[in-house]
């Protein structure tokens, strides 16, 4: 070893892969980061966006200090003051306007931030307001909705057993480029190219010939917004056909014969005529999912996010449980973490429409309000109307739909902080942001992904630095904040210990704890001493033993799926010209990483494709400057010719277009781009759920 250098073990925290790393520092100074091969998930596999870790920890526009808006230009203040301030300003604005007038919005990055997931909640009961957004429903709400009304829990999400299964069915995902997604799953073209060992099959429905789906066995094109129709008739199939596999189930299965009839005219010549994919092939794809001992279908963004993303994902459920995959090897399995919040005889654990919001009246989920309904709820008067905004690792004037909407929206507040450690498009809009450390600054524990994760495992990462002096975490943040705004509102608060103290709780009484397992006996202790992480064996059978429902059975066909059953029949919905989607690139996920050199470098990846037969039916040129348009708004951009995309179709990444004058993103702000939720539409979103509909926009294209 050379004098002076450390190496240290941990795993990424900025995708749901996880990817366990080894980084070599000495001192202030990254050396290197390379994949962790004693990690039982990645085992040495890591994608780009790891070495940008480095950029995060010393980007020049990362904040280190709190900094409040004063004449318009941003000055640090010290930590007291910035409680206090944010405290009065907060509760100012409830005494003024209501407990609900100020609301909170949490962005994608505080779900891979564990101090965020330990002790959020803490600031939202001290402010006491039920007016809560997150990114949730603007991706993955229909997963949770699924769990929640088909086996009690929303986080009862069963998980696709890549490792063992012969037939892999994927319905608008890319784990080539998300690395799974609501399947923790990292290096996913080793996984896909294991199941090509053992003579597995790959198939995937996408109006976009995706890396995934380039070497998939089969790809089959998908008009935006119908794979409902095409879920829907497998499930009209297996029955017809008499394909159904799931008599081992017994007597845990509710509805199975009002399936049966609720499908029974959504049939494949019907969905061959609302999303082209032909009907031989569906009645073919039925059998074969019946046919094959280990077969698994799995659905993504491209399915969630549209007008029947709820449906969808409930089609998936059942199409899983027909064919006798569900808690099945080489099927779904439900995941065995450490640290777990899906026990058996859970009840309760949820929610849905207890509540709805005050303008459009769309239902809450797990305390939530959709995020499309938030420009309206602070742009319409009235009593209850938002007038202050709490933003939490969020960039929503990027990653909401109606984004030019929701800019007039946040302009107009009274007051505005954020949790957030760079000055983005929505937080230059801010009168205080208060920065917490940087991902290598704190320890962290996966809370969320170890529940999605392809193999049993748990891994503690320790901080690869101490913090700067003076520097907070973000669960600090949230203690010392709400202590502020309690004692104002003249109530009792207890701070929370530090996560590792949650942690090593949870862990004890756990499902590998003392108690529960003797024989395993896992406590934080033993997890801190293997810095590769601690391989608790692939998944197991047993979920249903774990159903969360009052009779413990599971409801095949809960009344609101029923009822989305039938505005789907009923559906006459006719795209004017094209249809917009979005795409994911394996360097980003979020919009701040547009800030990072080494994962925007190379060829610019933010044109909008189009196929050529579209191209010249306008009178296009390939590479040509084009105007696109949709009710919300419009932008200009480059386009490029693809016959990777299907005709009728056109794709823009999001995340992109970061014009804000106000911002400080020196790198991003260079890249070009343009920001695709200027055309997404919040009046467009799947009504069962409430989640936005971010694919499937009707758009039109010309020339400029």
């Amino acid at each position: 070893m050379v004098q002076g250098i450390d190496t240290h073990y941990r795993a990424c925290n900025l995708c749901e892969a996880i990817c366990g790393l080894e980084i070599r520092t000495h001192g202030p100074e990254i050396l290197s980061i390379r994949g962790d091969k004693d990690d039982p998930i990645s085992q040495g596999y890591i994608c780009p966006k790891a070495t940008a870790l480095t950029d995060i920890h010393n980007d020049p526009d990362r904040l280190r200090r709190p900094v409040r808006k004063i004449d318009g230009e941003w000055r640090e203040i010290a930590w007291d003051e910035a409680f206090e301030y944010a405290a009065k300003a907060i509760v100012a604005v409830q005494e003024k306007h209501g407990p609900d007038s100020v609301a909170f919005f949490a962005g994608n990055p505080g779900v891979h931030n564990w101090g965020n997931m330990t002790h959020g909640l803490l600031l939202r009961k001290a402010v006491g307001t039920r007016s809560h957004f997150s990114a949730t429903s603007l991706d993955q709400l229909p997963h949770h909705l699924a769990g929640l009304k088909m086996y009690g829990h929303q986080f009862f999400v069963p998980i696709p057993d890549i490792d063992r299964t012969q037939l892999f069915v994927i319905f608008g995902g890319n784990p080539l480029a998300s690395n799974g997604s609501m399947m923790t799953m990292a290096d996913a073209r080793g996984k896909l190219k294991a199941l090509r060992t053992r003579d597995g099959e790959l198939v995937v429905f996408d109006p976009r010939r995706t890396e995934t789906a380039a070497v998939a066995d089969e790809h089959y094109f998908v008009k935006p917004g119908s794979d409902a129709y095409v879920l829907t008739a497998i499930i009209h199939e297996l029955f017809a056909e008499e394909l159904v596999r799931c008599e081992y189930l017994g007597g845990v299965l509710k509805h199975v014969d009002a399936v049966e009839e609720a499908v029974a005219a959504l049939t494949p010549e019907l969905a061959e005529q609302k999303s082209g994919v032909p009907a031989a092939m569906i009645r073919q794809l039925a059998r074969r999912l019946s046919e094959t001992e280990r077969a698994v279908v799995y659905g993504r963004m491209g399915v969630s996010v549209q007008r029947f993303g709820a449906l969808c994902q409930w089609a998936i459920q059942v199409i899983n449980i027909l064919i006798g995959a569900f808690d099945r090897r080489g099927g779904t399995l439900l995941t065995t973490p450490a640290f777990d919040s899906v026990q058996k005889g859970s009840r309760g654990t949820g929610s849905f429409d207890r509540f709805r919001s005050r303008v459009r009246g769309l239902p809450e989920h797990g305390g939530e309000l959709p995020a499309v309904t938030l420009a309206e709820e602070i742009l319409t008067e009235g009593e209850g109307q938002l007038r202050g905004m709490i933003t939490i690792a969020g960039n929503p004037l990027r990653s909401s739909a109606g984004s030019d909407q929701l800019k007039r929206a946040f302009e107009s507040l009274e007051f505005q902080m954020a949790i957030d450690f760079y000055i983005n498009e929505t937080t230059s809009h801010a009168d205080l942001i208060l920065p917490p450390t940087s991902p290598l600054e704190h320890d962290h524990y996966d809370i969320a992904f170890f529940k999605l994760a392809v193999r049993n495992s748990t891994r503690y990462n320790a901080p690869v630095f101490e913090p700067e002096e003076g520097a907070l975490h973000d669960w600090q943040i949230f203690n010392e904040l709400s202590t502020k705004i309690s004692a104002l509102k003249g109530r009792a608060f207890k701070p929370l210990p530090a996560p590792e103290k949650l942690l090593e709780a949870g862990i004890y009484d756990g499902e590998y704890g003392p108690e529960r397992n003797p024989d395993v006996a896992l406590t934080l202790d033993a997890i801190k001493a293997a810095p590769h992480g601690i391989d608790l064996g692939p998944l197991q059978e047993g979920a249903v033993d774990r159903l969360c429902t009052d009779d413990d059975k599971i409801d095949l066909l809960p009344t609101l799926y029923a009822d989305d059953l039938a505005r789907l029949r009923e559906d006459d919905f006719q795209a004017s010209d094209l249809l917009l989607i979005g795409r994911r690139h394996v360097r980003s996920n979020n919009s701040w990483f547009h800030n990072y050199h080494r994962l925007v470098k190379g060829k610019p990846r933010w044109q909008l494709m189009m196929h050529p037969r579209d191209l010249e039916t306008r009178n296009i040129q390939d590479g040509a400057q084009v105007r696109i348009e949709s009710r919300a708004g419009s932008v200009t951009t480059t386009v490029i010719a693809t016959e990777d995309i299907m005709p009728g179709v056109v794709s823009l990444p999001h995340g992109w277009g970061h014009d804000e004058p106000k911002a400080r993103l020196s790198i991003a702000s260079k890249q070009g781009g343009v920001n695709c939720n200027a055309l997404t539409d919040d009046q467009l979103y799947d009504i069962a759920s409430g989640n936005a509909a971010l694919n499937g926009v009707p758009v039109t294209v010309s020339a400029i």
